[in-house]
């Protein structure tokens, strides 16, 4: 084969390479969109006499979601599994606290997009990297266009509570364990989490999840943290 044929033969190969890159990359952008607009609908449970809803949020930093969930009920006090003392401040007037399950790589070594390693993102899409919990301690969050309350009833929050606990990847006494030295800010703190992240399940897809467990409305399959505010628009 002489120069000019391998050049020809190099650069239909790569053109075909492309092709189907750019090809898988739009049939999954299309699939998501697709399926973030099938609602599943959260069943309606009215509390029983006497029970009160439990004030929760769907959280949105424009890209990721979180489940905000108060700090203290009669159910739960996280802050005796996830101590105010992991964050920096330890600002025990925040009372509520979010949760982001993610791929730990983007979470810890990637503070900011312009920080994103291609080798970091291809072990996130790939099943090759492991996971982490985000935890943010919050004063009530403010409702608007990325912030959406839930009223839950105390049985829709026991089935979130089971979920949420469930991700954590405990230590051998059964507690979570605490990645010292991480944190964005004054007020969280990472944890290590089970389950590994990919291109089919993403930190979007567990918070959509999570809200299906709590029996909350949601999309058929997320990637994406517009698949879950759409079905409370």
């Amino acid at each position: 084969m002489n120069t000019s044929d391998l050049i020809k033969k190099t650069a239909k190969v790569l053109a075909w390479t492309g092709g189907g890159v750019v090809g898988t990359v739009a049939l999954y952008l299309a699939a998501g969109a697709a399926l973030s607009a099938i609602p599943v609908a959260g069943a309606e449970a009215p509390p029983a006499p006497g029970e009160e809803f439990i004030e929760a949020y769907i959280l949105s930093n424009g890209v990721h979601t979180d489940l905000v969930v108060p700090v203290r009920t009669a159910q739960m006090d996280w802050s005796q599994l996830l101590p105010y003392a992991d964050t920096p401040a330890a600002d025990q007037s925040r009372q509520f606290i979010g949760f982001g399950w993610g791929d730990k790589g983007f979470y810890l070594e990637t503070p900011t997009w312009a920080e994103l390693k291609l080798s970091t993102g291809l072990k996130a899409m790939f099943w090759l990297s492991t996971t982490a919990m985000h935890t943010t301690f919050h004063h009530r969050p403010a409702v608007g266009e990325d912030c959406v309350r839930l009223n839950l009833t105390p049985a829709e929050y026991t089935r979130l509570i089971q979920f949420i606990q469930a991700s954590f990847a405990p230590d051998a006494a059964g507690r979570p364990r605490h990645l010292t030295g991480h944190s964005y800010g004054r007020h969280d703190a990472f944890y290590e989490a089970r389950r590994t992240y990919n291109l089919f399940y993403t930190c979007n897809t567990w918070a959509n999840e999570g809200l299906k467990v709590a029996g909350q409305k949601a999309a058929l399959w997320t990637p994406f943290d517009f698949g879950i505010f759409w079905q409370y628009r």
